[in-house]
């Protein structure tokens, strides 16, 4: 592997967006009725969306380049007690991502490793993340990476209930 790991910048954004596009496309693939669907609006939105998060110090958004070329990112945060999650103040991975063309060359747990160590070093003591079923390769990261199961996400559709 020959990537660097780095803190996210606004330059970075457009191929960020380009990237979230590809992880709502995997999501929503994997099962059409829980997630959401790209549209012709998802990378521009996403990008402004983790654009006004660059900042803000309890969040961190890497990326990791290949040759000058962001080929993965990360965002995670560190949040407080969580009373619906049952948890105490932990790190949170929310989208992790490589450009499927850049996979299996260690890219995705690099990403992994450099978030781990920067939510630790803003005081994350414990690190809790969501993969949707069905994302097989990201369940192997997670396992490799030393993350447990805690949790499982169920959902109905109200089609039946709603007149």
């Amino acid at each position: 592997m020959n990537c660097t790991i780095r803190t996210a910048t606004a330059a970075d954004l457009p191929a960020v967006g380009r990237l979230a596009v590809l992880l709502v496309r995997l999501h929503h693939d994997l099962d059409a009725a829980r997630f959401i669907a790209p549209t012709s609006s998802t990378e521009s939105a996403y990008s402004a969306f983790l654009g006004s998060q660059l900042d803000t110090p309890r969040i961190v958004v890497l990326v990791a380049l290949e040759d000058d070329h962001v080929v993965g990112y990360t965002y995670a945060g560190v949040e407080g007690t969580d009373y619906m999650s049952l948890r105490g103040p932990a790190g949170v991975l929310y989208d992790i991502v490589v450009d499927p063309a850049s996979r299996r060359h260690g890219i995705g747990r690099a990403l992994l490793d450099a978030t781990i160590a920067a939510l630790a070093s803003r005081g994350a003591r414990q690190v809790v993340l969501s993969t949707a079923v069905g994302n097989e390769s990201a369940e192997r990261l997670f396992s490799r990476a030393g993350f447990r199961r805690t949790m499982t996400e169920m959902t109905r559709e109200l089609d039946d209930v709603i007149p």
